[in-house]
């Protein structure tokens, strides 16, 4: 009975912001306007995705102690380190969002976040890491806190990036969670938080409201606390490389717009017009088709990894199959000009 009222309760609450979402964002003037060169959007949309997010996590978490249900995101310290590193990287990206920060500061500012919950809560550093298809254990030893802090910073950007056209994070990342329900783990408040995903999925098709850099970075920081926890905590847990899979073409788009920009002698920062989904675009000029491909690329990995496919497997097929993608439409488009 008391899910049963958690659930009608978001419900509710996310169709009065649904209803009201016009007025909401008037009140709080965070949109995001095109420029007609990287946002091509026709009109402004609303950036309080991110917020939108974040208050429900906020809620969920207060219903869930008030009602004395045990199934919390998190046990024990790990709760206030993951809310403190959610909040904290949501408020690096509407900064940016509002003041448009440089590549340089927006890094350092999630570096300092990192680095000041791990000093907070050292329990949210990983002292090793299992690959599935070995059987040793790989210590980091003092090297944990490079490692957590790099990994958090790879996958913001990777979801950041990934996040340059409507509708496509956001499913992702309902397809991620759907990942850990499917394993096994906290399912209740996954499934609550799906609520106000759904929700915002609507609003982002409208193309009314966009998550911005606040809910990208925020999105992150709640899946890797996650991958963490689970890691650390259940006998059911996903392997290093099992996750790397489950995360791979939005990291590999990553690493190769790092790459490319390197060559260029550009800042591997900085935004362009050269990710999967804009290469996608220009050739299909449809976004649901894009969305469609990209969405299908990224599900493939984790429907191999459902399969209990060898791992090294998955990752030569979905890079030979991402490589050839982009290879093939690169070419497409050009010679369509």
């Amino acid at each position: 009975m008391n899910i049963f009222f958690l659930i009608l309760s978001l419900i509710f609450f996310n169709l009065i912001l649904y209803l009201k979402i016009d007025s909401i964002s008037n009140f709080f003037v965070l949109f995001d306007k095109p420029d007609r060169k990287l946002k091509r959007h026709l009109k402004q949309a609303s950036l309080v995705g991110g917020s939108i997010i974040l208050v429900n996590i906020y809620l969920i978490i207060f219903l869930l102690k008030l009602m004395d249900i045990n199934n919390l995101i998190f046990e024990d310290n790990f709760v206030y380190a993951s809310i403190l590193l959610i909040t904290l990287f949501y408020f690096v990206g509407l900064i940016d969002d509002l003041k448009n920060l440089t590549p340089n500061l927006k890094l350092l500012f999630l570096i300092l976040s990192i680095v000041l919950v791990i000093y907070l809560f050292p329990e949210i550093k990983l002292e090793q890491i299992k690959i599935s298809f070995l059987q040793k254990i790989y210590y980091f030893n003092e090297y944990s806190t490079v490692f957590i802090i790099l990994s958090f910073l790879l996958l913001a950007n990777a979801m950041n990036m990934f996040d340059g056209i409507n509708l496509q994070l956001i499913l992702f990342s309902i397809f991620v969670l759907t990942l850990f329900i499917f394993k096994g783990f906290i399912p209740i408040f996954f499934v609550l938080l799906s609520i106000p995903l759904i929700f915002i999925s609507i609003l982002n098709f409208k193309g009314k409201v966009f998550l911005g850099d606040n809910g990208a970075f925020l999105l992150s920081a709640l899946l890797g606390c996650a991958f963490i926890y689970q890691y650390k905590n259940f006998e059911n847990f996903f392997y290093g490389d099992e996750i790397f899979i489950i995360l791979l073409i939005p990291s590999i788009d990553m690493l190769r717009l790092f790459f490319l920009r390197l060559k260029n002698k550009e800042n591997p920062f900085k935004g362009d017009l050269n990710h999967l989904h804009h290469i996608v675009y220009n050739y299909t000029n449809d976004k649901n088709k894009t969305i469609f491909i990209t969405l299908i690329l990224c599900v493939l990995p984790s429907l191999f990894l459902i399969l209990n496919i060898y791992t090294p497997i998955i990752l030569l097929i979905n890079l030979t199959i991402y490589i050839s993608l982009i290879f093939y439409l690169k070419n497409k488009n050009k010679s369509m000009r």
